[in-house]
């Protein structure tokens, strides 16, 4: 929490709060009925279009993200009211709306590779140190320390984080290549952005595939524990440690390393 800005709550305070559930309103049940389309309907789902309207309507609603509401609604054939429900059963409603709520809570987890070669060392911030004392937060900063040994590409943790003198020397690089100067000049630069957003993303630890389920992102991971939890978390920051790294290496081969050790005899 070196930095962040912390608010002042008693431990009273904090449990009282952490104990507040949120009962969902009940809903009234709907009439089972006989639907032998139902089960063509997934197939149907990927050709259903979503107007921004709708998603902007659903986003508003629930608090999601843009592209998950954009899912959802897909997933469900446009219906925003079965989209919502789905979004509450992933627990990604509400939980973009707690991005905004200082977190400087949190732990500092390690995770040390098999054979002691690679470590890594990981901040992941919450709002109360109630929450960070907790199973479920402890096992998702263990998680996201052995996401970070996994990647080695991962260079920070959000694409807003990329360095913006790395990003512009990139820039002039892509677009000094041939095969961008043979395009016609009004495109390039749309070409080249193109090119930089998939590097920026490569590098980027919430964009990457989650090791333990390819089908979620570590930015969905990370929306989930939130709406789980009920607070904002954070990936603040974290540094990897390669073994020998940085360190000069002689070569010698076995042969040579004897006939030295016999000369000195």
């Amino acid at each position: 929490g070196e930095g962040l800005e912390k608010k002042n709550e008693d431990f009273a305070a904090e449990v009282a709060a952490a104990s507040v559930v949120d009962v969902p309103a009940p809903k009234e049940e709907k009439a089972e009925e006989a639907a032998p389309e139902a089960e063509a309907a997934p197939e149907a789902a990927a050709d259903v279009k979503i107007s921004a309207k709708d998603v902007k309507a659903l986003r508003e609603a629930t608090g999601a993200g843009m592209m998950d509401c954009k899912k959802a609604l897909k997933e469900n054939g446009g219906d925003i009211d079965a989209a919502t429900d789905a979004l509450r059963k992933k627990g990604l409603a509400s939980a973009d709306k707690k991005a905004g709520r200082i977190a400087s809570e949190g732990a500092v987890a390690t995770y040390v590779h098999a054979g002691s070669r690679i470590g890594v060392m990981i901040e992941v911030n919450c709002e109360t140190d109630f929450v960070a004392r907790g199973d479920t937060f402890k096992d998702l900063c263990k998680d996201l320390a052995m996401q970070v040994a996994a990647c080695p590409q991962v260079d920070y943790v959000s694409p807003e984080d990329v360095d913006p003198e790395f990003l512009a020397k990139e820039r002039e690089i892509e677009m000094g290549k041939e095969d961008i100067q043979s395009k016609p000049e009004a495109i390039r630069p749309k070409i080249v952005q193109g090119r930089l957003d998939k590097l920026v993303n490569e590098k980027a630890l919430l964009q990457q595939d989650y090791i333990k389920d390819t089908n979620k992102t570590v930015q969905d991971v990370v929306k989930e524990a939130v709406a789980g939890i009920g607070e904002n978390i954070q990936v603040r920051r974290f540094v990897r440690f390669n073994l020998g790294e940085g360190l000069e290496k002689k070569n010698e081969d076995f042969a040579a390393e004897v006939a030295a050790a016999a000369a000195s005899v």
